[in-house]
């Protein structure tokens, strides 16, 4: 069993965070795992309603977390060492991409409300609107384009 977590560790840096504290960063939103697409000239990035495949649209949990990347090899692995230049990949409600913006969690994160269902009760995550990329030929994901969601 690993350590206990600091208390209010989502206020230190990222960089000062144990593994299990940044595993524990995560809100369980979900939004990280809708496929976007990214303009190659201007860089802009935009959301899809189309999930990967690993993506459990009711949970919005990975559901092959620990060995994700043997399926998804594209998928961005976060680290305290990366988040600088996957950031801007990130929708701006993450609890990555805000702390490393130096910006604090929101009131729904469950860190800060301490109840794990808070993200779904508040409607930040993407529990049961996501569409299985396996049910997407990838040409056709810009008729699932979407405002990035909050």
């Amino acid at each position: 069993m690993g350590k206990s977590l600091r208390k209010k560790f989502w206020e230190r840096p990222l960089d000062q965070l144990t593994p299990q504290e940044w595993e524990a960063l995560c809100d369980g939103c979900g939004k990280c795992c809708l496929n976007k697409l990214e303009d190659e000239e201007t860089g802009e990035v935009v959301f899809t309603r189309v999930a990967c495949r690993l993506l459990d649209g009711e949970t919005c949990q990975c559901s092959q977390y620990d060995i994700r990347l043997q399926f998804v090899p594209e998928c961005i692995h976060l680290t305290p060492e990366n988040i600088g230049e996957t950031a801007y990949f990130m929708p701006a409600s993450c609890a990555y991409r805000l702390r490393h913006e130096g910006k604090p969690l929101h009131d729904w994160h469950p860190l800060v409300s301490g109840d794990p269902d808070s993200v779904h009760k508040a409607g930040r995550s993407v529990q049961g609107w996501t569409v299985p990329e396996f049910e997407v030929p990838e040409d056709e994901w810009e008729d699932h384009l979407i405002e990035e969601p909050h």
